[in-house]
């Protein structure tokens, strides 16, 4: 992956891509993209959504909110965001999930952390509304196990434009965790800092998959190692389309 070198943002006005992946994301798509223009406000920027494969109105309402759509037939997140930065013109990336809120502590936070001289990094994550009770505590130790070894999750990355291509982007043999991987790619540039406030991304796994299902469908992937991740296999919790009904 290759692209243009621009300069670092302490050195140059700050212009932001917001690159957001979707796939049949109609009924989070518009709470993220109003959460988007409200934290953005103040910085010059854009919000190019990739359109992976939906057969909902997740296109239409990316053009409705003044989003750049990017359609592809990928239906892989890791494809769907490198097509997001090929087609963004900021020199700054923050990557956000279809279903995730943030708020301008973050958007504040990730251009003050890169004009600092880090080489990127992400946000500690909260769930929305009401999860049971195992997944409170499924999800409290997942965040505490992950972000205590400074690892960015999907729903929320921020980098430089010259650092995204610098590290090759997300590597596209991977459908799942290959935000570890850009991870550790940033890390071999400088420094990878979390921002302690949490992003808002959302519980719905928690909600419509069983304590069971999710306990084995993880195991089995940690057990698997990155081939258990080099394809759609075993992944239909991240692939299935399976959508709640009603966001409240």
């Amino acid at each position: 992956m290759s692209a243009d070198k621009t300069t670092d943002p302490s050195t140059t006005a700050v212009m932001i891509s917001f690159i957001v992946p979707a796939y049949n994301e109609e009924a989070e798509l518009p709470g993220t993209l109003r959460a988007i223009r409200s934290a953005a406000a103040g910085y010059e920027h854009e919000i190019v959504l990739v359109n992976d494969g939906s057969t909902d109105a997740t296109g239409a309402i990316g053009e409705e909110f003044g989003a750049r759509v990017i359609s592809i037939k990928r239906r892989q997140i890791a494809a769907a965001r490198n097509a997001g930065a090929a087609a963004a013109r900021g020199n700054v990336f923050i990557f956000v999930d279809a279903d995730t809120r943030i708020g301008p502590e973050h958007v504040r936070g990730a251009v003050e952390a890169l004009e600092n001289g880090c080489a990127g990094g992400g946000a500690w994550l909260a769930t929305d509304r009401e999860i049971p009770r195992w997944g409170r505590i499924f999800f409290r130790v997942f965040t505490i196990l992950y972000f205590g070894l400074n690892l960015g999750a999907g729903a929320f990355l921020f980098t430089t434009r010259e650092n995204f291509f610098a590290g090759g982007g997300f590597d596209e043999i991977y459908f799942a965790g290959e935000e570890i991987f850009f991870t550790i790619a940033l890390k071999r540039l400088g420094e990878f800092r979390l921002l302690r406030e949490p992003a808002m991304t959302s519980g719905r796994k928690l909600r419509m998959y069983s304590g069971w299902k999710i306990f084995t469908r993880s195991l089995s992937l940690i057990s698997g190692g990155p081939r258990g991740v080099m394809s759609r296999k075993k992944l239909d919790m991240w692939y299935g389309g399976d959508r709640e009904k009603h966001i409240g």
